[in-house]
């Protein structure tokens, strides 16, 4: 019987379209737009000014402070400003703008076959190296990766697991990756258990991708310590708690980090950067975006530079249909609209998601008839219906009460509600108010 969490969860339609578009190179941009913040933590602080000459993987932002991330140029040129721009929210965010000139490379990135012997490397050097490159989670979270290696005094890793999942309706940037570049992954593999410690690591695959659960079983079939587990299709099994309830039947305790099951979760678009980065000497300035939809002429699969437009992939992917009546950064579960396609991909956008007026559209509100079938679905084990009431009224300390911060914000409530109630919309606005109130009395202490 296939493994999978314990506690709600659904089954969106899958709409897979992508899963058999092999991964092209995007075109370069005209002009590459890089946040300073595309990681959870602090922004990065640029280390260039105006009417620099950079190259492809230059540093160009700093990491600052503890949780934080470096940040390298996608491409060659100069640049141009340093100023506020809106980001896929809308909100606006500092960014460093490059003119694009050629397509020329740092000398210390290694870019034929040959890989450099990192056998001599210590677990502290492996993390450093991770560190330099600005690696962070291509899952979606984008914590820091040197971070989640650097395991808090008092606890232990056991184990490391990997996040092909990939249950978000529509995206297949990691199917492919597993496909084309497996073995890449598994030296990443490698090189994250080194780091941690560990000598056992399962990589945890939904059953709808068999292909590449073969492909990499086959890769790791004369390595007993890592481990290829099947996992039955269901959402959000991808989230890192569930992904841990499914795979070791441990679960996180509220309020608790992941590393209190001894566990240590990283996507496999990250193991690749790690091994790009590690036996590579490369930076984080580019990855695998899906760009997809209904109504899209050709959905692809891109190897994207950080800094490219979204309107630029849509373009690349056929241009913008007339009927578009949304465009989505992500999945339609997790994912957020944009508010302009002008906004530049980050190191965390895994897809982009065009749907059409019809789908797009929000159907009519109508009155909560405590039918329980959101507290079911949550995969937390909360009761949405009421979270939604607590941010309604603005009852701060009852959602807290009520643990509104465990929420994953997956959706799933919203997507099981026959009433239509915007049950997320307000969750997460209660979980930022809640999760500011919280760091003001942190603070305070």
């Amino acid at each position: 019987m296939l493994k999978t969490f314990r506690i709600g969860g659904i089954h969106p339609p899958e709409n897979k379209r992508t899963a058999r578009q092999p991964i092209e190179q995007a075109p370069l941009p005209k002009q590459a737009v890089i946040m300073l913040s595309q990681h959870i933590g602090t922004p990065a602080q640029p280390v260039v000014k105006k009417g620099d000459r950079v190259k492809v993987g230059t540093l160009i932002a700093q990491a600052s402070g503890f949780v934080s991330a470096h940040i390298h140029s996608s491409v060659s040129g100069v640049v141009s400003k340093i100023e506020n721009t809106a980001d896929i929210s809308g909100y606006t965010r500092p960014a460093i703008f490059i003119e694009v000139e050629g397509d020329e490379w740092e000398e210390g990135i290694i870019r034929d076959n040959s890989i450099q012997d990192t056998s001599a490397l210590s677990p502290q050097e492996v993390v450093e190296r991770i560190y330099r490159a600005g690696i962070v989670g291509l899952g979606g979270a984008t914590f820091p990766t040197q971070v989640k290696l650097s395991v808090p005094p008092g606890k232990n890793a056991e184990l490391l697991i990997i996040n092909g999942v990939e249950c978000e309706p529509y995206l297949t940037s990691d199917h492919r990756l597993m496909l084309e570049k497996g073995p890449e992954i598994i030296s990443g593999i490698k090189l994250l258990m080194k780091a941690l410690g560990v000598n056992r690591a399962v990589i945890g695959i939904e059953n709808n991708k068999q292909d590449a659960i073969e492909h990499l079983r086959s890769l790791t079939a004369g390595n007993p310590e890592i481990e290829v587990c099947p996992l039955r299709v269901k959402y959000p099994q991808g989230g890192e708690k569930q992904l841990i309830d499914a795979i070791t039947r441990r679960q996180v305790a509220s309020g608790a980090l992941p590393i209190s099951t001894g566990a240590v979760v990283q996507n496999v678009g990250t193991a690749f950067a790690v091994y790009e980065a590690v036996l590579k000497n490369k930076p984080l300035i580019e990855r695998v975006v899906t760009v997809t939809g209904k109504n899209l002429q050709e959905g692809k699969n891109l190897l994207v530079r950080i800094g490219t437009s979204i309107q630029d992939l849509i373009e690349t992917a056929g241009g913008l249909p007339s009927n578009t009546g949304k465009v989505i950064s992500g999945g339609p579960m997790m994912g957020k609209a944009v508010v302009a396609l002008h906004a530049p991909v980050t190191k965390g956008c895994s897809g982009i998601l065009l749907m059409d007026e019809q789908e797009a559209s929000r159907k009519k509100i109508r009155n909560c008839i405590r039918c329980a079938k959101c507290v079911h679905a949550c995969p937390m084990g909360l009761s949405p219906n009421l979270l939604m009431r607590v941010s309604e009224l603005a009852l701060w300390e009852k959602a807290e009460a009520e643990k509104i911060m465990d929420c994953i914000e997956c959706g799933s409530c919203s997507y099981t509600c026959p009433a239509n109630r915007p049950l997320l919309d307000y969750i997460r606005a209660g979980k930022s108010k809640v999760g500011n109130i919280i760091r003001k009395r942190t603070t305070k202490k």
